[in-house]
């Protein structure tokens, strides 16, 4: 009986010392598992949202914080193997040269401050990665920046020779296994276990940034005959699409893939106003003679039935004294009336969105002269604006995209990472977690980098986070994901 005593003793002390620990935060943590998966052998594919890019350029920071790295390391606690990535230079500053010609500027940074507005400028210091030096492989991130969907199935897209002539990708000039190489064939020749693929965001994007200067090529099939800045076909997207996905899980591989966001979510095309221009009453009186001419004109073509009343109103310019005037802008979907010497000028509407690189430019003058005002006596020409009308072509494009991987990521059985409703909440109210607040605004608001295209590290570690939920969700894995505290808002300029 008393040696029953000492037992019920030892197991109540015992059961002390754990009820201690646990009020201390001394829990045990349950178990990492990977579900259904096999993360033995990751491989991720995509663009420079894959790669790490950030602050305008590809420097190792910033690959090291790229969102397959930090889920590389999830991986890890489940069985994941190692997970390598064709680092630039060690210097940290990014761009590229070839043949000693810098290609690629180096990163963005604050370089200071004007009171309390930051000063963001190029590092004043050369770039030392060169393309001809080339690494050898494979690599687990085969993201490439700059790179569109069909540009994974491309031969050749990393031929240095072809990197001069704009035939070939720098970035994958760097590590292609040969020059006739593709993306998907290095991938693929990896037999990977699990794979992620984000691609098709370049398929928009890069209309988007040139303020729609290139052409929407729906019902062009051949993406041979593209330009850089052009929309591709839903079509060709769906096939390129559909064939990645083929090559990729062709061994049984399984993975997680991620929509496309609305290019409308991010800082780049959401910092500068429409209506930025304070006016004195001399000044707004005096561009309102100015263009008295051009608003005389449009009444006259809606008076012959040549615009309608709705387009005249529309195109008549007009300034007044105070603060929130409009940009005159260049439109191209407006009627043409060049017939009557009538320019296709109208002031920007909130539907309009003005490129972050306007900031700079919007005010200067032209030559000097003080009565030749960019963004008011003389238009932004179409690189400076995506327009209501180019916007509604990209979100057209963009559903396509979507509704495509959605049911192709469906029939293969894959996880599916909403990247377009992730950014959305980021724009509109942005994310809390434990103390923090991430938004979409420029600069400071945690999740883009200062580029406002890219993330910053943080940004990429709520992605990385967002697809390990979509994992587990799918495979039954319990990642529990990093803490994007743990990850910096902004680079400093010396790292």
């Amino acid at each position: 009986m008393i040696k029953n005593y000492k037992w019920l003793l030892l197991l109540s002390l015992t059961i002390a010392a754990c009820s201690s620990d646990d009020d201390e935060g001394g829990t045990v943590d349950e178990p990492i598992t990977a579900g259904s998966a096999d993360f033995s052998k990751y491989v991720a594919l995509g663009n420079s949202l894959t790669a790490g890019f950030s602050d305008n350029a590809l420097f190792k920071r910033g690959q090291e914080n790229a969102y397959p790295n930090i889920m590389s390391q999830q991986f890890a606690l489940a069985g994941g193997g190692t997970f390598t990535t064709p680092f630039v230079g060690d210097d940290n500053i990014g761009g590229l040269l070839l043949g000693g010609t810098q290609i690629q500027g180096p990163r963005l940074a604050i370089l200071g401050f004007s009171g309390s507005t930051p000063n963001i400028g190029s590092l004043p210091v050369a770039p030392v990665t060169e393309v001809t030096n080339q690494l050898t492989g494979p690599f687990n991130n085969m993201g490439v920046p700059g790179a569109k969907s069909f540009h994974l199935i491309a031969p050749g897209y990393g031929n240095v020779a072809g990197v001069a002539t704009g035939q070939a990708n720098p970035y994958y000039a760097r590590f292609a296994s040969s020059s006739s190489s593709t993306i998907l064939g290095d991938a693929m020749a990896q037999n990977p276990t699990f794979f992620s693929l984000w691609i098709g965001n370049n398929d928009v994007l890069a209309y988007a940034t040139s303020g729609g200067t290139g052409t929407n090529q729906v019902g062009n099939l051949n993406p041979a005959t593209y330009g850089p800045n052009d929309i591709t076909d839903p079509g060709v997207f769906a096939n390129v699409y559909s064939g990645l996905l083929d090559g990729m899980t062709a061994n049984g591989a399984k993975g997680v893939v991620g929509n496309i966001p609305y290019v409308t979510t991010i800082p780049f095309f959401r910092t500068v106003p429409y209506n930025p221009v304070p006016l004195d009453a001399a000044t707004a009186a005096q561009l309102n003679a100015g263009f008295a001419p051009y608003n005389g004109g449009l009444q006259v073509a809606a008076a012959n039935g040549l615009i309608s009343p709705e387009e005249a109103t529309r195109r008549t310019i007009s300034f007044q004294a105070g603060a929130g005037n409009k940009v005159v802008i260049v439109d191209s979907y407006l009627t043409n009336l060049a017939g009557l010497s009538l320019p296709s000028y109208r002031q920007a509407t909130a539907e309009d969105l003005i490129l972050l690189t306007a900031r700079s430019f919007i005010g200067t003058t032209v030559g000097g002269n003080p009565a030749a005002v960019n963004g008011l006596s003389v238009p932004l020409a179409d690189s400076w604006v995506l327009s209501k009308d180019e916007v509604a072509e990209i979100k057209t494009a963009t559903d396509a995209y979507n509704a495509s991987i959605a049911t192709l990521a469906d029939s293969k059985g894959l996880a599916l990472f909403d990247a377009n409703s992730l950014l959305q909440q980021v724009y509109n109210g942005g994310i809390r977690f434990g103390n923090y607040h991430m938004s979409a605004s420029f600069v400071t608001g945690g999740a883009f980098s200062l580029d406002g295209v890219h993330p910053g590290a943080r940004g990429y570690a709520l992605i990385a986070n967002k697809m390990l939920e979509a994992i587990n969700a799918k495979y039954g894995s319990n990642f529990k994901g990093v803490d994007p505290a743990d990850y910096q808002i902004q680079y400093p300029a010396q790292l």
